[in-house]
């Protein structure tokens, strides 16, 4: 199928579909005239990068966990230290939103402090 095709049966883009091949997610075969040709296949690949994508995943993450990924969930095959990884970018958004909630109550204390001396005004 042309891209064309591939972005009416997904609804991503084809500007989308373009950079995911660009970053190594999606490889079209081309035809005599150029044009990307894909197989079958991309429109499950295309909704596993966007499930992927929703999961605040980057696409060298995608990159990494596309070859173990199987159905639309995507679910993953045991495939090297997969488990690992997406541990390891668990642990990092954890500390990430640990760091947030700090500064959250951080700002509330400045704000509450503020709207008792009057600073605001």
């Amino acid at each position: 199928m042309l891209i064309g095709e591939l972005s009416r049966r997904t609804g991503v883009h084809t500007h989308q579909l373009r950079y995911y091949e660009a970053q190594g997610l999606l490889a079209p075969a081309r035809g005599a005239n150029g044009y990307r040709e894909y197989d079958a296949d991309a429109v499950l690949t295309v909704t596993q990068i966007r499930s992927l994508l929703e999961a605040g995943l980057s696409t060298e993450d995608i990159a990494y966990l596309l070859p173990c990924a199987i159905g639309t969930a995507p679910e993953f095959a045991p495939c090297g230290e997969l488990t690992d990884f997406l541990r390891a970018r668990l642990d990092g958004l954890d500390q990430r939103i640990d760091a947030l909630t700090h500064t959250r109550r951080a700002l509330h204390t400045y704000l509450d402090a503020s709207e008792r001396t009057g600073a605001s005004r």
